[in-house]
């Protein structure tokens, strides 16, 4: 009988535990989603439901002006494909340059590696804009400036990707590369036809961050790009401002359009993500 009552309060206890981390996660869900659900309010509501006093979690009729009007005003389209064009660049260049110098790392050996590796992590702690000067420089002097090019190539090797794709190398087995070499293959086609097919959890979570950090850049672009007709779609949020106000409905409304290529893209790679980022070492 005793038994049976500490089951019982075990599985109470148990329950309250559940009960409690649904809860928490219940209420994180509702933090990490209310900024979203308020830049659609703010995209849907009039200028006079913002200008007013009065707090409401819905307009009162949605305003899809705010998301009609700036394209008819400005090239939005051209500029979510300058967007486009330049994201999907630097993600098929930087995860290419990632994964073999991962590769590398992590499978070769050569004198100075892991010195050059220590080196190359240091760089992490510089901060982006110190380094913004000689790349203008560099882009000014190969002739890259207000073109795509100019945007992508500075970019193109990232010491956190190259982080990653050498940490989840090294848990690859070296007796697979040793048989394919056994078996007459040479480096290339052992990092293509070996390495490369175990890399879809790594490859996934490259191309989400790249992408995501492409697509939301603004800094470099807009002292890259001079004819607002290459700007990207960033930038471009810049003409829904003005010198005495902000549309802040039209300004919410593109920035919830200037989402959907990000979800799409996690959407695609989500299966593989949460694999990848275990598996590199990242907690």
């Amino acid at each position: 009988m005793r038994r049976g009552a500490a089951m019982t309060a075990a599985n109470i206890h148990e329950r309250r535990a559940v009960r409690l981390r649904l809860a928490f996660a219940a209420a994180g869900a509702v933090a990490v989603l209310f900024p979203i659900y308020w830049m659609i309010v703010t995209a849907l509501s009039t200028p006079a439901e913002l200008r007013g006093s009065r707090f409401s979690l819905w307009p009162a009729a949605a305003n899809w002006e705010n998301f009609i009007g700036p394209w008819s005003k400005f090239p939005y389209p051209t500029w979510i494909l300058n967007s486009a064009v330049i994201a999907v660049s630097a993600v098929a260049l930087t995860v290419v340059i990632n994964l073999m110098a991962g590769y590398a790392f992590a499978k070769l050996r050569f004198p100075g590696r892991d010195v050059l590796f220590l080196l190359v992590l240091s760089t992490l702690m510089v901060p982006v804009q110190v380094v913004m000067v000689p790349q203008f420089h560099l882009v000014v002097d190969f002739g890259l400036l207000g073109s795509n090019w100019g945007v992508v190539l500075p970019r193109l090797a990232e010491a956190f990707g190259l982080f990653m794709a050498r940490q989840f190398m090294m848990a690859v087995p070296d007796e697979l590369l040793e048989a394919a070499q056994v078996d007459g293959s040479g480096q290339w086609r052992t990092f293509f036809k070996v390495v490369l097919p175990l890399c879809k959890p790594l490859i996934a979570v490259l191309v989400i961050f790249t992408f995501m950090w492409r697509w939301n850049e603004f800094a470099w672009p807009l002292i890259v790009l001079k004819d607002p007709e290459s700007y990207t779609l960033q930038v471009g949020l810049l003409f829904l401002k003005n010198q005495y106000g902000q549309d802040y409905g039209a300004l919410m409304a593109m920035s919830l359009v200037s989402m959907i290529p990000m979800l799409i893209v996690f959407a695609l790679f989500q299966r593989h993500f949460v694999e990848g980022m275990a598996r590199s070492g990242i907690k």
